[in-house]
């Protein structure tokens, strides 16, 4: 195992992140495979049991930068698919993948992917985390927040059939989320792929077999 030498301006905990990257293997294969973060492997393991992205699907990717899930949407879904990423961050060009700056809580963000996209979506991702602040209970309503308006998006751009997949932490999903995902998608489940440290809170929500029509609730604020 790699350690780094002692560096009095670094903090303990940032000591700690450190080494556990340089010695995590999936930074390791990322880097060596070329992919642009570790977390492109949660998504295709994710891939690999549930089979999301077919040949030809229509992706969205929301908060995609730096681009780690738009790159494994852009060769799963190959040439004759569209994989449109969105972030307020910008993001170097990746084949395959069309880059849209803008907040995906826009009000006109919807129509802006559609006219995109020339159609609705078939799968729209969000791998999207609140930059922590340490303290568990307000980290955890900051992600829930970033899922629910992820969810109200996808309702606004999802094909009917299509699927939904968002990060959330442990602790809970929110009855009220659940219950309209429950409504909208014939099934909802929570995954924990082998890729998600087993010392992290996160786990990603999938839900498939959307029933059509828009969302009826506003987003969060």
């Amino acid at each position: 195992m790699a350690r780094l030498k002692r560096d009095k301006r670094r903090t303990a905990s940032s000591r700690a992140w450190l080494e556990r990257q340089i010695n995590d293997p999936y930074v390791l294969r990322a880097r060596r495979e070329g992919l642009r973060s570790r977390a492109a492997y949660k998504l295709a393991e994710i891939d690999d049991k549930f089979h999301l992205i077919k040949k030809g699907a229509r992706v969205v990717d929301l908060g995609a930068a730096p681009g780690g899930w738009s790159e494994i949407a852009a060769r799963r879904a190959g040439p004759g698919g569209r994989v449109v990423a969105l972030d307020i961050l910008d993001m170097k060009p990746i084949i395959g993948v069309e880059f849209l700056k803008l907040d995906f809580l826009d009000p006109t963000a919807p129509e802006q992917l559609k006219a995109l996209l020339g159609s609705k979506a078939d799968i729209v991702l969000s791998d999207m985390a609140a930059n922590a602040t340490g303290h568990r209970q307000t980290d955890h309503l900051r992600i829930m927040a970033l899922a629910e308006a992820a969810a109200y998006f996808a309702r606004e751009v999802l094909a009917e059939g299509g699927s939904f997949l968002c990060k959330v932490l442990q602790g809970g999903t929110e009855a009220a989320l659940l219950a309209e995902l429950k409504r909208d998608f014939s099934s909802v489940k929570h995954i924990k792929p082998p890729a998600s440290r087993s010392d992290s809170a996160e786990l990603y929500l999938l839900a498939r077999g959307f029933r059509g029509g828009a969302a009826t609730n506003k987003p969060p604020e």
